[in-house]
C-alpha cells in the first residue's frame, strides 16, 4: 500500500499535467481545424512538422521517469520545472488564423478531456502501479488523444452536419421556383469572380452570395441556414476542393443552374495526387448542371480547353475565339481601361481601379455571366467601375509609406506570375515578400525556383519567409544571376516586413509585393 503522502504527491502531479495537457488539446485542434478535420491530412502534417509532436513527447518522459524518484522533495523540484517547461511549449497562442471556437470543436475538447478522465480513472482503479504514468502518457501523445476524441465523435458529427444539410436542402428547394443558384469553382480567381459577379448582378437582382472563403460544405449550408431570404433571386455559390468528390458533394446541396469554372491548375496536388485529378474535380460542376443550365469556362486555359471535350461553354478571355472577349487592355499603376465583345458583336469600353492582366479575364468572366442574365453591357459600366479589390488578392494600400500590394491569399504558379506583372507596372524600388508557394506535391521545388527565376527578372529585393521555404526561391534566384546581398530570409512575415522597413532604397519609394502568408500549420 501507498502512504498517503506518496498518493498526495501523485495527485499533485497529475493535477500538474491537467492544465498543459488542456492546452495541448487546444493547440492541436486548432491545427487539425487548420488541416479541415482530416485525420489523414493531419497525420501527414504531424510527419512533415514534428518538432511540436516531440517536445510533447520529451516532456511527458521527463514527468514520467519523474515519478520513480524516490524523494518527495527532488520529484516536487523536478516536477515544478516539467510543469513550467509544459506551460511554455502548450500555452494558447494568437496565430495568423486564430482557432474559432465552433461547436464542434468545443465538443471536440469535452470529448479529449472526458477520455482523459477515463484513462486516468481506469488507471486509479486497476492499475495503481501505472497511475502516476498515466498524465504523462496522455501529454506525450495529446495529438492521437485528440484524433481519438474525433474517431469518438465522428457519428455525432456526421449526424449533425446530415440535419442541418437536409435543412439547408429544403431552404434552398423552396426558392428553386424563384432564385438561381451560380456554382464557382477553380484552382484560382474563383472568389475573385464570386465578388466581382455578385456585385454586377445587384445592379438588376437581390443576389446573396457565400462570404469571405466559405466554400466548404458546411460554410455553404451555413450561408443558407443563416442568410437565405424569400426575397433573393440569385444565390452565388463558391466551391472548393481538395479532394476528388468535393464539388460533387457541394453541387449535390445546391444543385446549380449557371456554372463557372475559372481555371485548371497544379493546387493542392498533395491532396489530388494529379493535374488530371484536378480536372476532373473542377468539371464536376460542369456535369452538375441541367440540360437546360449554363456552364461559363476561361477561354484562356489551357487545362480547361483540353478537357472541356464536346460540353457546350460560354468561352471568356482574352483570347480568339472566346465568346466574350476582353481587347484594347490598357494597365497603369492607377487601374485598368479594356473592352469587352460580346457574342452578338455588341462592344463596350470599360475602366476599373484593379490591376492586371489576369484580373480582366476573371472580369470578363463576370460580365459574361451578367451579360447572359439580362442586363446590358453599357448598365455594367459603372458597375466595374466601382468595384473594390477583394482582400488579399492584389489589394493595393499605402502603409506608412510603403506601397504594398498585398497578395497574401494562398498563392500558386499563375497567380504569383500575374502578381509580379502587376509590381512590374509601378516606378520605385521593387520589392517581394514572401514564403513561396505550397501544396504543390512533387512539383513544389521545381515551381518555387521557377518562381525564384521570375522574381530575378522583376523584383530590385527579394525578402523570403522561412529557411526549408526559402531555399529553392533561392536556388532559382542564384539560377538567374540574381547577387546574394540582394535577398533576405526571415523567419516569420513579421520579421521579414519590419526588414523591409530599414531597407535602403537608393531614395526611391518603396513598393512592396506580399505574396503569400502561409498559415500557422506552416
Amino acid at each position: 500500500m501507498f502512504t498517503f503522502t506518496h498518493n498526495a504527491a501523485k495527485f499533485i502531479q497529475i493535477s500538474m499535467v491537467i492544465l498543459p495537457l488542456i492546452f495541448s488539446f487546444i493547440d492541436q485542434i486548432h491545427f487539425f481545424q487548420l488541416n479541415s478535420y482530416k485525420p489523414k491530412t493531419h497525420l501527414r502534417w504531424l510527419k512533415k512538422n514534428p518538432p511540436k509532436f516531440l517536445i510533447n513527447l520529451g516532456i511527458g518522459a521527463l514527468a514520467a521517469m519523474c515519478s520513480l524518484i524516490s524523494s518527495l522533495a527532488v520529484r516536487s523540484a523536478v516536477w515544478t520545472v516539467i510543469f513550467i517547461a509544459a506551460m511554455v511549449v502548450c500555452f494558447p497562442r494568437k496565430g495568423k488564423k486564430p482557432l474559432v471556437f465552433t461547436p464542434r470543436v468545443k465538443r471536440l475538447l469535452t470529448t479529449a478531456i472526458l477520455f482523459s478522465a477515463v484513462v486516468l480513472g481506469v488507471c486509479a482503479v486497476k492499475l495503481e502501479n501505472a497511475f502516476s504514468f498515466a498524465p504523462a502518457l496522455l501529454f506525450a501523445l495529446a495529438e492521437f488523444v485528440m484524433l481519438i476524441a474525433n474517431l469518438i465523435n465522428m457519428p455525432m458529427e456526421k449526424g449533425i452536419n446530415r440535419h442541418y444539410t437536409n435543412e439547408a436542402k429544403k431552404l434552398l428547394e423552396s426558392a428553386a421556383d424563384t432564385m438561381k443558384t451560380i456554382g464557382i469553382t477553380g484552382s484560382y480567381g474563383k472568389t475573385s469572380v464570386k465578388y466581382y459577379l455578385t456585385s454586377l448582378l445587384r445592379a438588376k437582382y437581390n443576389t446573396l452570395m457565400t462570404p469571405e472563403s466559405y466554400n466548404t460544405p458546411m460554410g455553404v449550408v451555413k450561408t443558407v441556414r443563416g442568410s437565405l431570404r424569400a426575397i433573393h433571386e440569385v444565390f452565388v455559390c463558391e466551391m472548393g476542393a481538395r479532394w476528388k468528390g468535393d464539388i460533387k458533394e457541394l453541387c449535390d446541396i445546391v444543385h446549380p443552374q449557371i456554372g463557372i469554372i475559372t481555371s485548371v491548375g497544379p493546387q493542392h496536388l498533395e491532396s489530388f495526387g494529379s493535374l488530371d485529378v484536378v480536372k476532373q474535380t473542377k468539371f464536376e460542376l460542369a456535369d452538375a448542371l441541367p440540360a437546360d443550365g449554363m456552364l461559363f469556362v476561361n477561354g484562356d486555359d489551357a487545362n480547361i480547353a483540353s478537357y472541356i471535350g464536346s460540353r457546350k461553354a460560354v468561352r471568356y478571355g482574352v483570347s480568339e475565339g472566346c465568346d466574350y472577349r476582353a481587347e484594347d487592355i490598357c494597365v497603369s499603376d492607377k487601374g485598368t481601361a479594356f473592352s469587352v465583345t460580346s457574342p452578338c458583336g455588341e462592344k463596350q469600353q470599360f475602366t476599373t481601379r484593379l490591376l492586371g492582366r489576369h484580373v480582366i479575364i476573371n472580369l470578363t468572366g463576370a460580365i459574361a455571366v451578367a451579360n447572359k442574365m439580362g442586363i446590358p453591357m453599357s448598365k455594367l459600366k459603372g458597375a466595374v467601375r466601382k468595384l473594390e479589390g477583394v482582400e488579399h488578392r492584389l489589394q493595393l494600400t499605402n502603409k506608412n509609406g510603403l506601397t504594398l500590394i498585398d497578395d497574401a491569399y494562398n498563392s500558386n504558379p499563375n497567380g504569383a506570375k500575374a502578381a509580379l506583372e502587376v509590381i512590374n507596372l509601378f516606378d520605385g524600388f521593387k520589392i517581394i515578400v514572401t514564403p513561396g508557394m505550397v501544396e504543390l506535391g512533387e512539383k513544389q521545388e521545381e515551381l518555387n525556383r521557377e518562381f525564384g527565376r521570375e522574381i530575378a527578372e522583376v523584383c530590385d529585393f527579394a525578402v523570403l519567409v522561412g529557411q526549408k521555404q526559402a531555399a529553392p526561391i533561392k536556388e532559382g534566384l542564384a539560377g538567374a544571376g540574381y547577387s546574394e546581398d540582394k535577398i533576405y530570409v526571415a523567419d516569420t512575415i513579421e520579421q521579414a516586413l519590419s526588414f523591409v522597413y530599414t531597407l535602403s532604397s537608393d531614395g526611391r519609394k518603396k513598393v512592396v509585393l506580399l505574396e503569400n502568408d502561409l498559415p500557422d500549420n506552416y
